[in-house]
């Protein structure tokens, strides 16, 4: 067996555990309390996250995402928009890649809408690719990073934060959120 082989046969493994992961799905009870640890968490790491999440027209949470892979990368998570603090939707998030993707790690993510028409245009897509619907400033420092004045005009902010585990790739580029129904 060649290393390709071996490397596809891992990274084949690791999709369909990651696919075994959105069969089985959190019920709404289950990501509600994620989210609102998750977002507890996320306004404590810095003084200026609460006030961004005051002035964001919309808050994309999403608790726990898995990514892993050994050369074929899978990631997927399910979260929640909120407007004005009140849950709206239920969300997952997933990609899929080839190439260096190493390991397994999980995250937590927020992409905030700061902008009405940015919140818009999301709600209106039926389904949403980040680099291709949508450029999102990547918050440079994750949930604890400083934010100057260019960054805070920005229409769409995202935030990284909590990592666990180890992986040589973590991005937002080519992720795919789509509106989910979720069980009670």
């Amino acid at each position: 067996m060649t290393i390709k082989s071996i490397l596809a046969t891992a990274g084949l493994s690791i999709l369909a555990m990651t696919a075994g992961t959105v069969a089985l799905g959190a019920s709404k009870h289950q990501i509600n309390q994620r989210v609102s640890a998750t977002l507890a968490h996320f306004e404590s790491l810095n003084g200026t996250n609460q006030t961004l999440t005051g002035k964001a027209a919309g808050v994309l949470i999403f608790p726990r995402i898995t990514k892993g892979g050994v050369g074929v990368g899978a990631e997927f998570g399910e979260g929640v928009l909120q407007v004005n603090g009140k849950t709206v939707g239920y969300y997952s998030v997933g990609s899929g890649s080839v190439g260096l993707t190493l390991g397994l790690a999980q995250h937590s993510e927020i992409i905030m809408f700061m902008t009405q028409s940015s919140l818009d245009k999301f709600t209106a897509a039926d389904g949403w690719s980040i680099g291709a619907d949508a450029d999102i400033t990547v918050v440079s420092g994750g949930a604890d990073g400083t934010l100057n004045t260019e960054t805070d005009q920005k229409p769409i902010l995202g935030f990284l934060f909590a990592n666990k585990g180890l992986i040589g790739d973590l991005s937002l580029e080519g992720t795919k959120i789509t509106r989910i129904k979720t069980g009670a």
